[in-house]
């Protein structure tokens, strides 16, 4: 009986052999369906053969964590040295850094976590160059910057290698809810039409899984690819920068003919090595993790607005309160807020009420 490896070859020589047609659309989303399902069940395996494996492990610190990933010798080192306290190894050859070096970057009262990544190459997915060991702490990034040398832009390898292990760059997940049931098969709602995929191939790809009993709600037009994710369970959706390095080695013209090729993504040319654009990525870093500065105001007395607290955008009260004290949400009274969240000064606020940039906040706790 063949393994689940060769199961998994079998099917994507399959995949690559159809015709991407109208006929064979059914045919490959089963298919699709039924390699997702087999890589789940054999990563289940490796990790516990391996016991769980021996991955880089990096202690979260800061507001943010931000992942540098690239190929061998793009300058992901010089960029961490130039922005954080850290020091990593530098050298014009591959595979210098042979760690995951974590370090602080500070920024408009934000304290960013950066850490530089041994170097992915094609096939890291499959554990080439360890290459799933990369990818484990990329899965925990809440920004990664594709770090692109200016003459080997083949920014599309790294995109295949993290979607290999269920990173999915400037996505969001598919608006679905599937809802298992006991009996009476499967229902398929829809609340817009849907024209990539239809009712008898979602039924066929959930049998795929063993589903046969449940009620699927649809709130978008999904493809193939976007229900499998679904199906998976296991991809995780993290915002993307593509970051130019070295430009100082190349002219205006060059530079121009790169942008094209990269385009569709954010780009943002810099030089680590001159400092060029340096200003421009820690602002860009900035804006893509949607931080908001809010302001604590002790009750009674006046608020510090020397130094704001630094959180998420569309963060609570009761996110701040998490923040502040394990015991604050547990304890809490009542919260005061004045600025742009605030119906009016002073409102009165619950643990639910979402916090806009410069808010200034009052947390009432019980004794």
């Amino acid at each position: 009986m063949a393994t689940i490896e060769e199961q998994i070859q079998a099917i994507e020589e399959e995949i690559l052999r159809t015709q991407k047609n109208k006929a064979t659309e059914f045919h490959l989303g089963k298919l699709k369906a039924k390699i997702a399902r087999l890589k789940m069940e054999a990563e289940k395996r490796r990790a516990a053969s391996s016991g769980g494996g021996s991955g880089y492990s990096v202690k979260k610190s800061g507001n943010a964590t931000v992942g540098l990933i690239g190929f061998p010798s793009v300058g992901k080192s010089t960029l961490l040295n130039k922005f954080t306290d850290a020091h990593s190894e530098v050298g014009a050859y591959h595979f210098t850094t042979l760690d995951v070096v974590p370090g602080l970057m500070e920024y408009r009262d934000a304290k960013i976590q950066i850490l530089d990544m041994p170097g992915l190459i094609k096939g890291a997915s499959h554990g080439k160059g360890r290459g799933r060991e990369v990818i484990s702490v990329a899965r925990t990034c809440d920004l990664v910057l594709l770090i692109l040398d200016a003459f080997e832009t083949h920014i599309e390898v790294l995109v295949n290698e993290l979607a290999e292990a269920a990173i999915r760059l400037n996505q969001r997940p598919p608006d679905i809810v599937l809802t298992k049931t006991s009996r009476g098969g499967i229902t398929v709602n829809k609340t817009v039409e849907l024209t990539k995929i239809d009712d008898e191939l979602i039924k066929a790809m959930l049998h795929e899984y063993g589903i046969v009993n449940a009620n699927v709600v649809i709130r978008e037009d999904i493809d193939q690819d976007q229900f499998v994710d679904y199906l998976a369970g296991n991809r995780i959706y993290i915002p993307a920068i593509a970051v130019l390095n070295k430009i100082d080695l190349v002219n205006e013209r060059y530079l121009n003919e790169m942008t094209k090729r990269l385009e569709g993504w954010h780009i943002v040319p810099i030089s680590a090595e001159t400092d060029m654009g340096l200003d421009n990525l820690k602002e860009t870093i900035f804006k893509e993790l949607n931080f908001i500065r809010i302001y604590l105001k002790p009750q009674g007395q006046e608020a510090d607005m020397e130094e704001p607290m630094v959180i998420k955008g569309g963060s609570t009260v009761g996110t701040v309160c998490d923040t502040l004290h394990r015991d604050f949400r547990r304890k809490f009274r009542y919260a005061q807020v004045w600025g742009k969240s605030a119906k009016f000064p002073g409102q009165t606020v619950g643990l639910d009420h979402v916090m806009q940039d410069g808010d200034i906040l009052t947390i009432v706790i019980k004794k």
